[in-house]
């Protein structure tokens, strides 16, 4: 199976990578799991807030948002979802889904047994404590969007976004100045907490200002610096920490 195999597990055992160090066996063993690919068509609900679940979803292509939402079905995007997450990896050990989960665009979503990834845990526990540093991030993203949303005027708020989606699609590689973001005012306006019209007024303010344009399901990001004070944006919570130098030197033979 080569890496671009749409069915590879490879850029989710990358992104474990950068906070775990694995054994090669480990690491096979990921890669060995049975996997279901789903193509979703973009803007649909694949699944909903309190619904059963027997699987986690892998996004090998496109983009996913996870969302809440009020009893006259107001909805609040709580984090977006890039290929190579594995968006409900919680939802092994509470198959209850605690949020709904929508396609940006068209996705290709690989379900994974939970049946199989337990008793991968149960097996390596050196994998298991991959999985639970995985879902830190996760939860360290979500604290973050907390206080965004809930405590930044509306200019942070989409400045904070767009560096955070810079970092992140840009993997270990780079900060992108320039990125795919099939993200539509509508739903942007969901993830800050916002009216439609206010968000377009606010990109409006940080392109005037020189700091990042967003056209079309793009995003090209002019000032770096500026955006991210802007958008009082720390990366530390995304920055990769292995936290296991002990096994690493093991592993090594020191």
């Amino acid at each position: 199976m080569s890496r671009s195999d749409p069915t590879n597990l490879q850029p989710f055992v990358d992104r474990l990578l950068a906070r775990s160090v694995l054994t090669p066996d480990e690491i096979q063993a990921i890669l060995a799991l049975p996997v279901h690919p789903v193509e979703v068509r973009g803007q649909t609900d694949f699944v909903q807030v309190n619904e059963k679940t027997s699987c986690a979803c892998f996004i090998a292509s496109g983009m996913v948002a996870r969302f809440g939402e009020t009893r006259d079905g107001q909805r609040q995007i709580t984090a977006f979802h890039i290929p190579g997450d594995m968006v409900d990896l919680n939802s092994v050990v509470r198959p209850i889904a605690v949020g709904g989960l929508t396609t940006l665009c068209n996705t290709t979503i690989l379900e994974v047994p939970h049946t199989a990834i337990r008793a991968l845990a149960v097996r390596y526990p050196a994998v298991a404590e991959a999985f639970w540093r995985d879902t830190m991030l996760d939860a360290a993203i979500l604290m973050q969007w907390v206080v965004n949303v809930g405590k930044q005027r509306a200019k942070t708020r989409l400045a904070h976004i767009f560096c955070e989606m810079a970092i992140r699609l840009g993997g270990d590689r780079q900060i992108l100045q320039e990125y795919d973001f099939p993200v539509s005012q509508e739903r942007l306006a969901e993830a800050a907490g916002m009216t439609g019209v206010h968000v377009n007024r606010s990109l409006k303010a940080l392109r005037e200002e020189g700091l990042v344009t967003v056209k079309r399901y793009s995003v090209k990001i002019h000032d770096w610096q500026r955006l991210a004070q802007t958008g009082e944006f720390e990366a530390d919570y995304l920055v990769a920490d292995t936290g296991t130098d002990r096994r690493a030197r093991l592993l090594a033979g020191d």
